[in-house]
C-alpha cells in the first residue's frame, strides 16, 4: 500500500489530505463541546441543523465547482480554499451564538465543497493505473480515520491542559500546512475541452451521467446505509456520553476514536480483500453489517441501564467504523471506472453532492430524533434509514456488472471524447454513455 506514496507529487498531496484532516477532527470533537457549552441538551440538535446546512453547502456548491473545474488552475484553486477555510478556523473560538456557528459553518463548508471533489479527482490523474489508485483510496481512507481515530485522541490529550477553544487553532494550522503542501507540487493539468449547452446543463452533465449508471446508483444506496451510521456517531456522541452516560470530555474524543479506530482497520484489509471480492459484494455486505449493528445497539439501549453501556458503545461504534469505511472506500474505483479524463471532474462532483444528499437526510434525523424523543429512538431511526439503503442498493445494482460493456461507436463524431480517449483509459466511461448515446443498447 505505501508504494504509491514513491510518487512525489501524490506523497505531497496525502500529506496535505492527513494535516487537513487532524485538524478537522480537532474541530469536530470542539464543535461538539461547544454546541454543549451553548445549548446544553439541545447540543445534538443544534449539531444535527449545523451539520444540516453543511450538506447543503456542499449540494449547491459542489456541482457548480464540476461543471468549471477542469477550466481552473488546480493549484491556485485548492490553495484559495485553504486559506478561506483557515480563515473560518480562525474565527470559531470567539462564537458564543448559535446562528454564528451556522454562518461560520456554511462558509467553511462551501470552501470544503470546493476543494474535496476538485482534490479527489486530481488524484486519478497523479496515478492512472487502477492498481495504484486502490491502493491511494486506502491510503486516502487512512487520512479520513484520522479525523476520527488521531485526532480525538489527541484532544483528548489537549483538553486535558487546555480549553476546547484552543483546539480551533490546530484546525487553522492544519489548513494552513495543506495550502503550503499543494503549493509544493505540479498538479497534472485538467483536460479541457468545449461544452455545450447551459449553464443548467453544464452544472447538472455531472449529476445526469452519474444517475444513468447502474453500478453509481447502487453506490449512492450504498452510501445512504453509512450516513445513517455516520450522523448517528457524529451527531450524537457527545449528547450520548455526556448527557446519558454521564461521561466527561476525554470518553467524548475515547467514543469517536472507537468509530475511527474500526475504520482505520477496515481500510488497512481493503487493497487485499478488494483484489479477490468484488466491490458490490463488499460494499452490500458492509451496508448489511451496518444495519445489523444499529439495530442490536436500539435493542441493547431498551432493555439496559444506560449508564452500563459505555462498552457496548464502544464495541457498537467501532464495528460502526469498520463498516462504514468497507462501504465507502471502493466508491472511487466505481467513479473512477465510470468516467473518462474530461467527464472525471464532473463526476466526482456529482458523487460529492449526491452523497450529501444522504447525509442531508441523516444528519437532522439524528440530531432531533435524538434531542427530541431519545438515544434509542434515534439509534432505531438511523438502523431504519440503514435498512432502506441496503434494500435498495441490492435491488438496484446489478449482479453481473462488467468494466467495459461491448458495443459500437455507430456515427460519434472522431473528436468525441469517447473516442479520443481510447479504449485503455476510456473503456470505462462506455457504461453510462450508453443511456446517453444509444438508448437501445441493454441497461446494466
Amino acid at each position: 500500500m505505501l508504494a504509491v506514496l514513491a510518487d512525489r507529487t501524490y506523497r505531497h498531496l496525502f500529506l496535505a489530505q492527513v494535516v487537513a484532516l487532524v485538524g478537522t477532527g480537532l474541530a469536530t470533537v470542539a464543535l461538539g463541546l461547544l454546541a454543549y457549552e451553548i445549548a446544553r441538551a439541545d447540543a445534538g440538535a443544534v449539531l444535527g441543523t449545523a451539520m444540516a446546512i453543511k450538506m447543503i453547502a456542499y449540494i449547491g456548491v459542489a456541482p457548480v465547482v464540476g461543471a468549471y473545474a477542469n477550466r481552473l488552475p488546480r493549484k491556485a484553486f485548492l490553495v484559495a480554499m485553504d486559506v478561506i477555510r483557515c480563515g473560518v478556523a480562525l474565527l470559531l473560538p470567539f462564537v458564543d451564538e448559535i446562528w454564528q456557528i451556522y454562518i461560520l459553518i456554511f462558509i467553511l463548508q462551501s470552501a470544503s465543497a470546493g476543494f474535496t471533489p476538485t482534490f479527489q479527482a486530481t488524484i486519478p490523474d497523479v496515478l492512472p493505473q487502477e492498481k495504484d489508485y486502490t491502493r491511494a483510496l486506502s491510503l486516502s481512507r487512512l487520512a479520513y480515520d484520522l479525523e476520527s481515530l488521531v485526532s480525538p485522541v489527541l484532544a483528548a490529550a489537549l483538553l486535558g491542559i487546555m480549553n476546547f477553544h484552543w483546539l480551533f487553532s490546530g484546525t487553522a494550522i492544519g489548513f494552513a500546512a495543506s495550502a503550503l503542501l499543494v503549493l509544493s507540487v505540479t498538479l497534472p493539468r485538467a483536460a479541457a475541452s468545449p461544452q455545450q449547452g447551459s449553464i443548467y446543463d453544464k452544472t447538472t452533465r455531472g449529476t445526469r451521467q452519474y444517475l444513468k449508471t447502474p453500478r453509481l446508483r447502487g453506490l449512492l444506496a450504498v452510501t445512504l446505509a453509512a450516513a445513517a451510521a455516520s450522523a448517528m456517531v457524529i451527531v450524537n456522541t457527545p449528547v450520548l456520553v455526556r448527557g446519558a452516560l454521564g461521561l466527561g470530555q476525554s470518553e467524548v474524543a475515547i467514543t469517536l476514536a472507537a468509530f475511527g479506530g474500526g475504520s482505520m482497520l477496515a481500510a488497512l484489509l481493503l487493497p487485499r480483500i478488494l483484489d479477490r471480492i468484488a466491490d458490490r459484494t463488499v460494499m452490500l455486505a458492509a451496508a448489511a453489517a451496518m444495519t445489523i449493528f444499529l439495530t442490536l445497539l436500539t435493542a441493547a439501549w431498551t432493555v439496559s441501564e444506560a449508564s452500563r453501556l459505555w462498552p457496548v458503545v464502544l464495541l457498537g461504534w467501532l464495528v460502526l467504523g469498520a463498516s462504514y469505511a468497507a462501504s465507502i472506500t471502493p466508491g472511487g474505483r466505481l467513479l473512477r471506472r465510470s468516467s473518462g479524463t474530461e467527464d472525471r471532474p464532473a463526476l466526482f462532483a456529482a458523487q460529492f453532492a449526491l452523497s450529501h444528499v444522504c447525509w442531508l437526510i441523516a444528519y437532522p434525523l439524528a440530531g432531533q430524533v435524538g434531542a427530541r424523543v431519545g438515544m434509542g429512538a434515534a439509534l432505531g431511526a438511523s438502523a431504519v434509514l440503514a435498512l432502506a439503503g441496503t434494500l435498495v442498493a441490492w435491488r438496484i445494482w446489478p449482479r453481473e456488472d462488467p468494466d467495459v460493456v461491448e458495443h459500437d461507436h455507430g456515427d460519434l463524431p472522431p473528436d468525441h471524447p469517447h473516442l479520443r480517449e481510447g479504449h485503455a483509459e476510456g473503456a470505462a466511461a462506455h457504461v453510462y454513455v450508453i443511456d446517453e448515446l444509444h438508448p437501445d443498447w441493454p441497461r446494466r
